[in-house]
């Protein structure tokens, strides 16, 4: 299979219960609930995403015609310690590309390997972390994992109505828009009065890091 990349580099993770591990990002191209272009973001699924996976000219990114060009391409990424070697597959929505040829390559390069997904499309085997992250109405095939992440607030995404998956942490995220502090407000609020949920905070744009 061919990968479409838009970006790889190497960063610390900023959000959820894997934030300040040192990971390289491999960004896929794409995405089923939204296409990317401002033109289409009023009536996409997911209307306030912050990312550009639209196309494969960002750092690193390009297309790789298989697994071990794209794991290698990682690997070189990484460029430090054979150990705790950590890979963050996202997006766009990453599982429309990621399969098992992919995962096994880079397990065989020592990297364990998390996903950052909206949980509308299934996982191949073996993936390590797998973080979902709801979005509106969309109906999730995804509904156990590690971490689930929920962009917060959204009218039709309410937290409760992901309680009952199965799932080790549950992190409520302040959407990123022109009410931030108003979200960041009410998701405090909302952690606290429902402990189970954990307060997820974008670190890497509060330290200026990508």
């Amino acid at each position: 299979m061919a990968y479409a990349v838009k970006e790889i580099f190497k960063t610390l993770q900023g959000e959820g219960a894997q934030a300040g591990r040192v990971a390289v990002f491999c960004r896929f191209a794409g995405c089923n609930l939204w296409s990317g272009r401002e033109q289409d973001r009023t009536s996409a699924q997911c209307s306030f995403c912050d990312t550009d996976f639209v196309g494969v000219d960002g750092t690193g990114g390009g297309r790789f015609t298989d697994a071990e060009l794209l794991s290698q391409a990682i690997e070189d990424e990484w460029a430090g310690s054979p150990e705790s070697r950590y890979v963050v597959l996202t997006g766009g929505e990453p599982l429309l590309q990621v399969d098992a040829l992919l995962v096994d390559a880079l397990h065989r390069r020592g990297f364990e390997i998390g996903v950052e997904t909206n949980g509308t499309q299934p996982a191949p085997d073996g993936i390590d972390w797998i973080c979902v992250s709801p979005k509106g109405k969309t109906e999730l095939v995804l509904h156990a994992g590690n971490e689930l992440k929920l962009v917060f607030p959204q009218e039709d995404a309410l937290p409760h109505r992901f309680e009952a998956l199965d799932f080790q942490h549950f992190f409520l995220q302040p959407m990123d828009c022109a009410e931030a502090e108003q979200n960041l407000d009410k998701t405090i609020t909302y952690c606290l009065d429902n402990p189970r949920w954990r307060l997820s905070l974008q670190s890497h744009k509060l330290v200026g890091i990508r």
